[in-house]
């Protein structure tokens, strides 16, 4: 951490602490009382300060008056949050989601309504629509249905009011961004109620300038629209249900989740010929300067700056030759909830689900590729010249459908023994299916060279089917959990309080994974010197293509080879299970003051690295985690005017599920490309979280209050050995290998201790080595947040007019579990601001903002490393093995954006 960066924390610590010191002295000068917040964090209704469990909860007056319009605002004031907007994924003091393969589960748990979602970009809606948002932190080990090992995002909708009226909504921004909702309560009679709500919004320009010509913007470019019916019934004073029904499309081009997945790789293109792993040739070969002659002819050059990537000077431009596309078709969420009351508890049944199909679109090589149309090859032996068309796509899928069932019996009498009991049930079923065409390349679709390289069909490989398409993965897998659950509390006396819970949980993944991969005219597969196609077929490699183990964990027999199709299949089963509980002790003096105390055990389902861009991976299935998570905690009202929450926690985390991406390495095969890599699942054994956490509220004087939140968190991996895709070689100052090159260097049985990496020339030193993992932060965790708001309302006979001035600084972070300067994202600050006129009678209100005011380029996730090697292929088709260096991506936050917001009440 940099001086300056910790003399900010200092100081504004000092602030926050000094505002509790001389709070006294403000209480006898202001009658301003802080608005009490009820929240469910627990499953029944209390005060956010008699809740015994770290919680940031968020209303729809506190978001409205602040500016916390998407998750990312949330994550700015929530201690230890961490959202990371292009891939959906989140993660709570250090415990998240690190792969977007779908049998990877969640490690924050995501609740609409106390329906269980798959995703977390509902907690960012609108709050026409969003009553309030809490953010659970630390393990939910006990209530909460699935994958709550880091916390858990609790959304709750605003429902049918007695009252007939409505609300809408009409905002523009600097980028073009119009957006427009409303919505309408309707009583139909005294028990039934209906809320039909509609939004749409659409931006045409995006953050990005692409300067390709003829190419679109990208960055937040969205077309969305969502339409949502409630009916809320109450049958008598005993029984009472509510329906949600909710139906959304998109049909964005780079926008929404996954439409900047790609980042942001401020360096010029790549231009060896092939990257470890790519089976095409590389765009940016076409670009190569430097001794050897390539012979390399016709060049067609999109970018206006020619071989100099624009997106090396920032962020906020581009030169991509083949655009982003989302698409959300059908989107569909339904939620009911049945509520009978008995005398002495009340029996609560929800259930609900979703079906979405997601569509991405986009370049495979995404910012490094340069925007090459084509090249000519030379000739080489009996083959003439060859016409490369690097303009290949992707095409990424997600058909997901999940439904669960929950029924929870909770006491409402007024005895010291509280209690919850409850059971659940979960079943999803979703396929994943991914593959890369280019139909500018007619060779895609064969024939295929060798076709003695297809044994497992009889020694041809199958033609394909005519859509050019060079990768293709289709996962097809369900998934069922169920689980029962209990909680008690004990009051003791009128000062001390006593929590248990339990919890046995039991999930199951299975289902199969179908692949078929081939290689076009690069190092290793390309034969047409022979006078043979520049095209084989990999997939019955089992050097390249996993031939399915039993042996290994999860893997339900060999793998099959479609003769018809030439896919390869692997069928996958297992099973988890786990009891986890909590025991907590509360101290309750006074009115004022709660201190506690409490223990919780953690638990996320394994998965397998099913989709996305596998290959049948070798290492397939990961080992549930599990974490004892210890917690302290101070919620403290110093009058009515200042509210402090502290918690200090410490997490022992096992099994830690973390995507690895190895690297083959060695000699060239005899067919097939060189050097390939691969994503396999890994369980790092041992690793803590630990740090303290502070929010404060203060209200001085009337109309006038100050938000204050910092939190610590120190993380770091404590056991656990991988190798490095960026420093296979181990080289890198802070690298721990296992073995130094003369132990690597020892052959045995005719294989050395370590395998030589391909693009290290020097001998004695080109040896792959595995590093220790031990003193590395965990991933997307920043050990220092700082947030202050300061809000003020100034009223007048015709209206009030609020005006709230935010700023938030994030240390930096790093995004894989190799703490080096490639993955490294610095730490960022930002200011936002935000005036709102409002009518005497509340009906009108207009709204200014502006976000991230000075502009700044600040970070949502770490970085990610790359080292650029690959070979250079001389006109005589000899090849060079070469390393340009190491490049780092980063996931960046939107620029600056303001606008206005029309608000009306009807």
């Amino acid at each position: 951490m940099s001086s300056s960066s910790l003399k900010r924390i200092l100081c504004v610590s000092a602030s926050g602490f000094a505002i509790a010191a001389t709070s006294q002295a403000a209480f006898a000068q202001s009658s301003n009382v802080i608005e009490e917040l009820v929240v469910t964090a627990e499953k029944r209704e209390q005060s956010l300060q008699d809740v015994p469990v770290a919680v940031s909860a968020f209303s729809a007056a506190k978001r409205d008056l602040i500016g916390i319009n998407t998750i990312q605002d949330i994550t700015n004031f929530t201690p230890g949050l961490q959202y990371n907007s292009s891939t959906d994924r989140v993660s709570l003091r250090g415990v998240g989601r690190l792969t977007n393969v779908l049998s990877a589960d969640a490690a924050v748990a995501n609740y609409a309504d106390g329906i269980y979602e798959t995703f977390a970009v509902r907690a960012g809606a609108s709050t026409m629509y969003i009553d309030r948002v809490e953010v659970l932190r630390g393990p939910q080990g006990t209530l909460y249905g699935r994958n709550s090992i880091g916390g858990a995002l609790n959304i709750i909708s605003k429902r049918p009011s007695k009252e007939a009226g409505g609300e809408a909504r009409f905002g523009v921004d600097n980028y073009g961004a119009t957006s427009l909702e409303a919505t309408y309560s309707l009583p139909l009679n005294d028990r039934i109620g209906i809320r039909l709500s509609g939004n749409w919004f659409n931006q045409s320009n995006g953050w990005i300038d692409n300067m390709v010509p003829g190419m679109p913007d990208e960055g937040n470019v969205r077309n969305e629209w969502t339409t949502e019916l409630q009916v809320k019934i109450d049958f008598n004073d005993k029984l009472e249900t509510w329906l949600k029904v909710i139906g959304t499309q998109w049909r964005n081009g780079a926008g929404g989740p996954g439409a900047a997945s790609g980042n942001w790789t401020p360096y010029d293109w790549p231009t060896y010929f092939s990257p470890p792993g790519a089976t095409q040739p590389n765009q940016g070969f076409a670009c190569y300067n430097g001794p050897i002659a390539t012979g390399v002819t016709n060049v067609v050059n999109l970018n206006p700056t020619g071989c100099s990537n624009p997106a090396k000077e920032s962020p906020w431009k581009m030169a991509r030759q083949v655009p982003y596309k989302v698409t959300l078709p059908v989107a569909l969420t339904i939620a009911n909830e049945w509520i009978y009351h008995a005398d002495n508890f009340d029996v609560k049944y929800l259930t609900g689900g979703v079906h979405y199909h997601y569509i991405l679109q986009g370049t495979t090589d995404t910012n490094r590729a340069a925007p090459i149309a084509s090249y000519t090859l030379p000739a080489l032996g009996a083959r003439g010249p060859l016409v490369i068309n690097p303009s290949e796509a992707f095409n990424y899928q997600e058909d997901n459908s999940f439904w669960s069932h929950e029924i929870n019996v909770i006491s409402t009498n007024d005895s010291p023994l509280q209690w919850v009991a409850g059971a659940y049930y979960f079943k999803q079923h979703y396929t994943q299916p991914v593959y890369t065409t280019n139909p500018r390349q007619p060779q895609w679709n064969g024939p295929f060279a060798f076709g003695f390289l297809c044994a497992q069909t009889g020694g041809v490989c199958p033609a394909t089917t005519g859509d050019f398409r060079r990768f293709d993965n289709r996962p097809d897998v369900h998934s069922e959990s169920y689980a029962v659950f209990g909680q008690v509390d004990w009051q003791l006396n009128e000062t001390w309080k006593t929590t248990l819970g339990l919890r046995y949980s039991h999930d199951e993944k299975w289902g199969q994974e179908s692949v078929r991969i081939t290689c076009f005219a690069v190092p290793g597969c390309d034969f047409s010197a022979l006078g043979v196609p520049p095209i084989i077929d990999l997939t019955q490699l089992g050097s390249v293509v996993s031939s399915g183990d039993v042996l290994k964990p999860g893997v339900v027999g060999p793998t099959t080879y479609d003769p018809a199709t030439g896919f390869a299949t692997r069928r996958q089963r297992q099973s988890w299970e786990a009891v986890t509980g909590t025991a907590g002790l509360e101290w309750k003096p006074d009115e004022d003051t709660m201190l506690y105390g409490k223990y919780s055990k953690g638990y996320k389902a394994g998965g397998f690295n099913i989709g996305i861009f596998t290959v049948l991976s070798y290492f397939p299935t990961t080992d549930k985690e599990m974490v004892d998570s210890f917690e302290i905690g101070l919620k403290k009202n110093f009058g009515p005017t200042l509210q402090t929450n502290m918690a200090l926690f410490h997490y022992m985390y096992d099994n830690l599920q973390i995507p690895i991406t190895r690297v083959s390495t060695g000699a060239v095969p005899a067919f097939g490309p060189g050097p390939t890599t691969a994503t396999d699942f890994y369980n790092v054994p041992k690793s803590i979280s630990q740090g303290f956490e502070l929010e404060t509220t203060w209200q001085p004087i009337d109309n006038l209050q100050i938000l204050f939140n910092y939190s610590y968190n120190n993380t770091e991996i404590q056991e656990g050995t991988a190798v490095d895709s960026v420093d296979p070689t181990a080289i890198d100052p802070k690298a721990k290998p296992l073995l130094t090159f003369a132990q690597c260097a020892v052959v045995t049985g005719g294989v050395t201790a370590c395998p030589v990496d391909a693009y290290t020339p020097t001998a004695g030193v080109n040896y792959t080595r595995t590093q220790s993992l031990e003193g590395s932060a965990l991933p997307n965790a920043a050990k220092n947040k700082v947030a202050l708001n300061v809000n003020y309302t100034w009223e007048f006979e015709a209206g009030s007019l609020a005006g709230s001035l935010s700023y938030f600084w994030r240390d930096k972070q790093y995004g894989t579990v190799f703490q080096r300067w490639y993955t490294e994202a610095p730490d960022w600050d930002q200011i936002d601001a935000r005036l709102t006129w409002s009518s005497a009678d509340n009906r009108y209100k207009i709204i200014a903002y502006g976000k991230n005011l000075t502009d700044n380029i600040s970070y949502d996730a770490g970085a990610v490393g790359n080292r650029e090697a690959g070979y250079i292929l001389s006109a005589t088709g000899a090849t060079t093995p070469q390393v340009q260096g190491i490049t780092k991506s980063y996931s960046v936050a939107p620029p600056r954006i303001y606008g206005i917001e029309l608000q009306y009440k009807f």
